[in-house]
């Protein structure tokens, strides 16, 4: 690329002096409002340096939509994760399953206006470089059930943790790297509420399926086996055949 956006004052200043809440809600709501701040402020800044936001076109059945190579290929396949989680939670919201209680649905709410706002937030930094809206698949989803909405929240929420942990590493340009990082750190935050309301209040916020008890480290998987999980859910054929792979 042909220059690095340096964090601003501002976005220091708004990762500095947070008083961290103790409730489960609050805190969802504080780490959400911190991590929007600052996407929306690097938005403003790279739509400043000609990339705003526009409309894309959606990417018909049966047309392969390639995520490109590079930096840029990476950050086309977090966006493309990120739909699919925006996707998700906005179809869960619009009518929640029967006997969702107050703190499911502010959570689940909570959670559609983070990835909306991670989702709106690499369409503008990709710019004309962004790939076409995908299509979603969401036929083995019973949104009717608290257990399969919540079960597949889960899923997402964990695959997309360990993305992230896989895709750092291929980043050239530290400042991506940099806000890959303050995405996943949410993204960790809603495996765990999401994991606590399936088992509230035991260890399986952080269950030892997800967290290695040796290391206390979350998987790393790579964009390939990401993907190919990721598949059932996506209509839109994707390949990734020019991302890097070390």
């Amino acid at each position: 690329m042909s220059h690095i956006i340096k964090p601003s004052e501002a976005e220091q200043e708004a990762n500095e002096g947070l008083a961290v809440p103790r409730d489960r809600r609050a805190f969802l709501k504080w780490s959400g409002g911190a991590a929007v701040a600052i996407l929306a402020m690097r938005g403003a800044v790279l739509a400043s340096e000609g990339n705003g936001l526009f409309s894309l076109p959606i990417a018909q059945d049966g047309t392969a939509v390639d995520l490109g190579k590079g930096d840029f290929g990476i950050l086309n396949y977090a966006y493309a994760l990120e739909q699919l989680e925006a996707a998700f939670y906005t179809q869960v919201t619009q009518n929640f399953y029967s006997g969702a209680t107050d703190e499911e649905r502010q959570v689940l709410t909570q959670i559609r206006d983070h990835e909306i706002a991670h989702r709106e937030f690499f369409k503008a930094a990709l710019g004309k470089k962004a790939i076409p809206a995908l299509q979603a698949n969401f036929s083995a989803v019973d949104f009717r059930s608290r257990d399969s909405v919540l079960n597949t929240s889960r899923t997402f929420e964990d695959l997309g943790v360990s993305a992230y942990n896989g895709a750092g590493q291929l980043f050239k340009s530290a400042t991506f790297l940099l806000l890959a990082g303050k995405i996943v750190s949410v993204e960790a935050r809603h495996a765990a509420a999401i994991r606590d309301l399936l088992q509230p209040r035991t260890a399986y916020f952080s269950g030892d399926d997800v967290t290695d008890p040796s290391t206390g480290l979350d998987p790393a998987r790579r964009p390939s086996e990401v993907l190919q999980a990721a598949a059932p859910f996506i209509r839109t054929p994707v390949t990734a055949n020019n991302l890097p792979t070390s």
